[in-house]
């Protein structure tokens, strides 16, 4: 799913849940961080896309930037903005920079053939079509609907989103 918004679906959906705890904002930056790489690939017309970025090991680097640089940068952007809201935490920024990083790389493992998404430790990509790449979509997008009922009736109900 590279570039797509597809990913941003579930995050609505574990910021509906996760309130205060959990940073949509730091989610969807470490959703950009993740596809630096793919984009790179496809300029450069590279034979596999989704390389290191999209591993295990790939998603925890990449998460723990996005969680320490999240919280600072989205803490400025909301006050900029006036946007009421809870405290930041650097625990929602890294809860939302790791939920966003590890299943950045399981969404993309169920669809994308050049990935090894548990490399060093083992080649392949075991969940490739697992899940067929519209039904996939259909959840993220169900996800993202669900979530944002989620939202509202957190926000109505007075609580800090």
């Amino acid at each position: 799913m590279p570039f797509t918004p597809f990913h941003l679906g579930p995050g609505v959906l574990f910021k509906a849940i996760g309130g205060p705890r959990f940073s949509f904002m730091v989610f969807g930056g470490a959703q950009v961080l993740m596809d630096i790489e793919p984009l790179l690939g496809l300029l450069g017309h590279w034979p596999a896309v989704h390389g290191a970025s999209h591993t295990v090991p790939g998603a925890l680097v990449i998460g723990t930037i996005a969680g320490a640089i999240g919280r600072p940068v989205s803490a400025r952007v909301l006050r900029w903005l006036r946007v009421p809201h809870a405290p930041f935490t650097w625990t929602a920024s890294f809860v939302g920079a790791y939920v966003g990083t590890f299943s950045h790389v399981l969404f993309d493992a169920l669809m994308h053939s050049d990935m090894s998404p548990a490399w060093p430790f083992a080649g392949g990509n075991p969940l490739l079509g697992q899940v067929g790449t519209g039904p996939l979509h259909l959840a993220c997008m169900l996800a993202g609907v669900v979530g944002a009922l989620g939202v509202a009736l957190r926000c109505r109900a007075g609580r800090k989103a």
